[in-house]
């Protein structure tokens, strides 16, 4: 890389000019070994492993026309002595890891609210034509086993790798998933959709409450005043719901105890446990069919189930065999989906996503079934879902 040229050289006419060309005699360079380097003041020899750069060269020629043997002085640098400053900005690599992930956990919310929204819908339609709760549950994770099952079979997803071990760990996790499944199809048969979520949304006060008195934990004293609101909204929803059934609140209170223990049970007996919740799932739902088939079958048994579908069969039409499928299709994706986000988020994260999800479904039922609310049972459930993200944030 030549940065710079300069000839110094006497003044002359155009015709001294042709003159004096001729006479020129080209100049001879010879490899020079040593090149005295000026910034550092050092004598060293060139390295044959660097580029040597071309700084200037300077020809001085004297006013006397007689010719003289030209002298030409080139400086040179080795490219370590002066490095080149380019400026090039490189991607962040870590920023769009980042963003990637955002996106992907906000994908993750965005499905999963869709999801249970579909399936609180169409449950709640198939349970207003088919009042059987008991066989709702059932065919709810019988669909999602088959699923599972398929996707085992045709390598669509991992087979996971468990043991007698995991079945057994698993086995009181799967009897509170299932109490807590039944309870809430239950209460939605009794109830509208929006008041079974409100009451369920104080679940975090028996989180608190069984694990102080049952379990000895302790907690901030913030987490205590959180559960204030919680409580105080859902009774102040309760007692203004229009439509209030005692059967329905004792299932949506049944279903959020359940699910305490569920909670708890699972922290307990998966530590350690190398399996992606999408498995996990999977395996709980096979595990709970199999707890709860022959109680469905006792409760209310294959007679009432055949009087009741032909019953709803002919006021729906066509359309109520769909309801069924859908139901049972959304109940596993949206569970599912909410397992997979635990591998991805805090559990911070997904319990503000929870709260958000309840807000979605109690919003979207009101407003498919029409159903009428007074503005002093609004206010308790919002003071409810308050208390319900208060708890979230103190807990952390």
């Amino acid at each position: 890389m030549i940065s710079s040229a300069r000839h110094a050289v006497s003044p002359f006419t155009s015709s001294g000019f042709l003159t004096q060309r001729r006479s020129v005699a080209k100049p001879l360079l010879s490899p020079v070994p040593i090149i005295k380097n000026e910034q550092l003041s050092l004598n060293h020899a060139v390295s044959p492993q660097k580029p040597v750069y071309i700084s200037s060269i300077e020809t001085f020629s004297p006013l006397a026309t007689k010719p003289q043997k030209r002298k030409i002085e080139c400086n040179a640098y080795e490219a370590a002595d002066r490095p080149l400053e380019i400026n090039i900005e490189l991607p962040d690599e870590q920023a769009r890891a980042e963003a990637a992930q955002r996106i992907k956990i906000g994908l993750y919310f965005a499905t999963w609210w869709a999801l249970n929204v579909v399936f609180n819908i169409y449950n709640k339609k198939v349970l207003n034509a088919f009042p059987y709760p008991w066989l709702t549950s059932t065919l709810s994770l019988a669909a999602g086993s088959s699923m599972m099952l398929i996707s085992w079979a045709t390598k669509v997803a991992e087979t996971p790798k468990v043991d007698l071990e995991f079945w057994k760990m698993l086995l009181p996790v799967a009897v509170a998933h299932t109490i807590g499944h039944v309870a809430a199809t239950v209460s939605m048969s009794k109830v509208a959709v929006s008041f079974t979520h409100i009451i369920k949304s104080g679940e975090p006060a028996f989180s608190v409450l069984v694990q102080r008195f049952l379990l000895g934990e302790t907690f901030p004293f913030s987490v205590y005043l959180s559960l204030l609101p919680i409580i105080g909204g859902c009774a102040l929803a309760a007692v203004t719901e229009l439509n209030f059934n005692m059967t329905g609140f004792m299932g949506a209170m049944i279903s959020n105890l359940a699910f305490v223990f569920r909670n708890i049970f699972s922290k307990k007996g998966m530590k350690g446990k190398s399996v992606s919740g999408m498995n996990y799932y999977a395996c709980l739902s096979m595990l709970s069919l199999l707890i709860l088939t022959p109680f469905a079958i006792a409760m209310e048994g294959p007679q009432m189930w055949a009087a009741g579908w032909q019953k709803a069969a002919s006021q729906i039409g066509p359309n109520f065999v769909w309801w069924v499928v859908a139901q049972s299709v959304f109940y596993h994706l949206y569970n599912q989906v909410s397992y997979m986000s635990l591998d991805q988020i805090s559990p911070l994260t997904f319990s503000i996503g929870n709260t958000m999800k309840r807000i979605s479904v109690i919003v979207s039922s009101i407003i498919i079934f029409h159903t009428p609310v007074q503005p002093i049972n609004a206010l308790g459930a919002a003071i409810a879902i308050l208390g319900t993200f208060l708890y979230s944030q103190a807990k952390q």
